[in-house]
């Protein structure tokens, strides 16, 4: 089983990316890792730790600048577009992992791996903390600004799938983003989707608010690229925004001060609970032929390594196949 690495993608590569992968090699005695960037570079933060480790050199970097279609055709020995060769014609390859330009991954996936039949886009699923000790997912997340109700549909099915394998539970509470929890509600997209929601066979639950996002309530929140994306965003930011003043009233004060040392291990346990950047895994790229992962561009070793290993679970679960199971379960429903 190998999993293919973009070495340099994001901003703490390549030595962040080397020691995750390293990291996932120690979890996983059957796995082997290709790395794909400057190969002085790696060998150099290896220092001989290279059991089962694959190094194809790529000399060239896809930077955030670069205009993402643009740079899959012309930065063909780059470390992305090499990852992507590999990902493709190697059959022995199950998934490619990458913290790099957003961009440059999904116009990768789309020119260079394809969508699985019957999926009309592919979208992102990001993981995020719930008031409830539970996870939810936004899908779409920026993948797709435009949609369509089809598109929405699919989104639901891949984020269903996907929810029920990393957690193990088998019928995931699936909502619609909307601005009321009413059926009739919303713009004419969430209008039109929501009889085909009603209709999957999903564990679909209704509209639900942003506000109820991390209620506990919802395991996949369903929505188009542009709203899931302001939703991921300022639900990040909200939260760096609360630590931060927490942080600022605790030191201002000299009994916050000494409350605080008591307090250290709850402290210590709502850090873990919300930084999902350096603890959890990345989000995958949903309907693609093959398992594709992106970390955010900020993400250290232990979200590499914990990327690679969603990427195992998910193969070893047969995602892709239960995508494509729900798709000919949704044919077969129309055609009677």
């Amino acid at each position: 089983m190998k999993v293919v690495v973009d070495a340099f993608g994001g901003d703490n590569a390549p030595l962040e990316v080397v020691e995750g992968a390293l990291l996932a090699l120690k979890k996983h005695k059957d796995l082997e890792i290709i790395l794909c960037g400057k190969e002085d570079k790696i060998k150099e933060i290896l220092k001989g730790r290279d059991e089962r480790i694959e190094i194809v050199n790529a000399d060239d970097v896809i930077s955030n600048d670069d205009i993402p279609t643009n740079a899959i055709r012309n930065k063909t020995n780059s470390s992305l577009v090499v990852a992507y060769d590999i990902l493709k014609t190697r059959e022995d390859v199950i998934g490619l992992v990458s913290a790099g330009s957003t961009g440059a991954v999904l116009a990768g996936a789309i020119m260079k791996i394809g969508r699985i039949k019957g999926i009309s886009r592919p979208a992102l699923a990001p993981i995020l903390p719930t008031k409830k000790d539970s996870d939810v997912i936004i899908i779409d997340s920026g993948a797709n600004i435009d949609c369509k109700p089809i598109n929405l549909l699919h989104f639901a099915l891949m984020g269903s799938a996907y929810y029920s394998i990393i957690y193990n539970k088998k019928e995931p509470r699936v909502a619609l983003l909307n601005n009321g929890a009413e059926e009739e509600k919303g713009n004419e997209l969430a209008k039109e989707t929501y009889p085909l929601l009603k209709k999957a066979p999903i564990n679909f639950i209704g509209n639900k608010e942003g506000c109820d996002f991390m209620s506990g309530d919802v395991d996949v929140m369903v929505t188009d690229g542009f709203a899931g994306n302001a939703l991921l965003k300022g639900t990040e930011g909200a939260v760096a925004a609360v630590v931060s003043i927490l942080k600022q009233s605790i030191k201002s004060h000299f009994w916050s001060k000494i409350g605080a040392i008591f307090m250290k291990k709850t402290f210590s346990d709502i850090k873990n609970r919300v930084d999902v950047q350096s603890k959890h895994a990345g989000s995958p790229l949903l309907g693609c032929k093959k398992l594709i992962v992106k970390n955010h561009g900020g993400c250290g070793r232990t979200n590499i390594s914990a990327s690679i290993s969603q990427t195992i679970k998910l193969y070893e679960n047969k995602l892709n196949q239960k995508i494509e199971d729900a798709i000919n379960q949704i044919k077969l429903d129309a055609s009677n």
